[in-house]
């Protein structure tokens, strides 16, 4: 008995089974909780109720529309600004480079909540009225390092020898920065619309902080009928939010195994 204890615990397997429990009670059993009541009534029955009540809820479809809508110009946006920046710091010298990406990062120390009240507190300094303007600064300013970091480690991580065979095939600076380096850096662009996308759509205080609560994320409704005891809705509600967000990931996953078989040219 003693030695088959001391060979579960000598083998390399048993260095899993922490990562298995952590993973069970704080993941599977979460997740399998939000899928229980969210096919629940009050009354512990099964029921579809709660997904035709939102459906049949134009206001809460709204917000789950407008926030789809708020993610994607916050990921537009962090793309936009994060691709040149990420590129630049590649042809930097190595010092200067990674200087300048801790300062990228440095701010991710700090609580998302101290780093919004901040903002809130810069707008009301330079008086500029909270609204959708202070909503989309606020989501770019809190997750555009989660779109320059993967970014820069790809580009950083380019193989140099593809550069170099496109210049002695002629190809100009621009063919060789569209058909070269920007296909070869789809899966960190990849990765970081995976990281600004996702926690865009859940997030609600930055919208509460920099609207004084007068727009409504999806984040937001979901907290609402959580704090309101609604269980049952709230749950339904999380879960329409996880397939939004599974139906991302499994999308972005298809796009990166198609990039990768594909050529440069």
């Amino acid at each position: 008995m003693l030695n088959s204890f001391r060979n579960i615990f000598n083998s390399r397997k048993s260095w899993t089974i922490p990562y298995v429990i952590f993973a069970a009670i704080f993941v599977v059993l979460p997740l399998f909780l939000i899928v229980l009541y969210a096919f629940m009534d009050d009354a512990g029955r099964f029921t579809f109720g709660n997904f035709t009540k939102f459906f049949l809820h134009p206001e809460a479809v709204n917000t789950f529309v407008y926030s789809i809508g708020v993610a994607i110009v916050t990921t537009v946006l962090c793309i936009i600004f994060g691709y040149p920046a990420a590129y630049i710091l590649t042809r930097m010298k190595m010092k200067y480079a990674d200087t300048i990406v801790m300062l990228f990062i440095l701010p991710m120390w700090v609580n998302i909540l101290i780093r919004t009240l901040a903002t809130v507190a810069l707008f009301d300094f330079v008086s500029i009225p909270l609204g959708e303007e202070a909503l989309i600064f606020g989501m770019v300013y809190n997750f555009i390092p989660f779109m320059i970091y993967p970014i820069y480690n790809t580009l950083k991580k380019l193989d140099s020898s593809y550069i170099e065979a496109a210049e002695d095939l002629g190809a100009t600076p621009f063919q060789i920065f569209y058909k070269v380096i920007v296909p070869l850096s789809m899966p960190g662009v990849v990765s970081g619309i995976l990281m600004v996308f996702m926690p865009t759509i859940s997030t609600f205080a930055i919208s509460e902080l920099l609207t004084m609560n007068n727009i409504k994320l999806f984040g937001t409704t979901i907290q609402e009928n959580i704090n309101n005891s609604l269980w049952n809705y709230g749950a339904a509600l999380s879960l329409i939010m996880l397939f939004l967000i599974g139906a991302t990931t499994l999308f972005a996953s298809d796009d990166k195994d198609n990039d990768e078989g594909g050529g440069l040219w």
